[in-house]
């Protein structure tokens, strides 16, 4: 089956050419004691069976630096493609954006709004200040990853989602619903956004974990979030490093959770979607 990792991060051995700058002056635990290199990262993907996957800024690390994954990308255009994190605040950002983007630039941006270093969920990313750069976005057609945790600032995102109805934002890490506390209660707040057609879900080791754990009740999840998105507007990412698993184990781990689901909607989470949001990853793999 034709695989695109959607949600990996890189970490280069030069502090010289690299240095650490993380986001909040804070470095993640992950990066500092388990970080892989972009060559490190494609011999794991080669182990995986996984053919080509989206760098996305490892923000713990480097912060706004988007230089490894936007160098790294140049180096192996076949297998990757790069989204860097993206301060919308900054005065300009849509022309900012524009020259970020496009041949040997970045597929895609992220904004982390929430995260392991930055525990109280920021809000700002609907701030008027940033309607410039979400007017840019959905005129360039250049998708938006949201780092973010649902609760509170959903009501900002639903906000951000109906003012720039054509914009394309895939929530990471499906915005960590609650799956552990009651999967039916959590899959109908994920199958609620689903009004919002610029919105697509992220499905990583954070959600299929829960998911695993909870048996037969994650179907209480996963059918009604199917249901209202399809599989076309969902799309898998493993997370590695910061997540503990092999790669090989975490592309496993999803398997395994979805495999009662028809064989085109796993193609679509496990690559189709994948190719639609990033179009410089190319046709499918045989």
């Amino acid at each position: 089956m034709d695989v695109v990792d959607t949600h990996c991060h890189i970490i280069s051995e030069d502090l010289a050419r690299y240095p650490r700058a993380p986001i909040g002056g804070k470095q993640s635990e992950w990066a500092a004691s388990r970080p892989v290199t972009a060559d490190g990262m494609a011999a794991r993907m080669d182990e995986a069976g996984i053919g080509q996957a989206v760098l996305v800024q490892a923000t713990t690390a480097y912060g706004y630096d988007n230089s490894y994954v936007l160098d790294s990308r140049r180096r192996r255009p076949e297998r990757f493609v790069a989204v860097g994190t993206f301060d919308p605040l900054r005065p300009g950002s849509g022309a900012r954006l524009l020259d970020l983007v496009g041949d040997n630039g970045l597929a895609g941006v992220r904004l982390f709004t929430s995260g392991s270093t930055v525990p109280t969920q920021g809000e700002w990313f609907a701030a008027p200040e940033t309607h410039d750069f979400w007017r840019t976005a959905e005129e360039a057609g250049i998708t938006v990853c949201l780092q973010m945790r649902l609760g509170p600032a959903t009501r900002q995102l639903v906000e951000v989602l109906e003012r720039f109805p054509g914009v394309r934002v895939l929530l990471d890490h499906m915005g960590y619903p609650d799956i552990a506390a009651s999967p039916a209660r959590a899959g109908q707040e994920v199958a609620e956004l689903a009004a919002n057609p610029g919105l697509f879900l992220k499905l990583t080791h954070r959600n299929l974990e829960r998911l695993r754990d909870a048996g037969k009740e994650a179907a209480d999840f996963l059918d009604p979030v199917l249901a209202a998105f399809g599989a076309e507007r969902i799309t898998w990412g493993s997370n590695c490093p910061a997540a503990e698993q092999s790669l090989p184990e975490l592309l496993a781990l999803a398997r395994n959770v979805l495999t009662g689901l028809p064989e085109p909607a796993q193609q679509n989470i496990f690559a189709g979607t994948a190719r639609r949001l990033y179009p410089g990853l190319g046709a499918a793999r045989n």
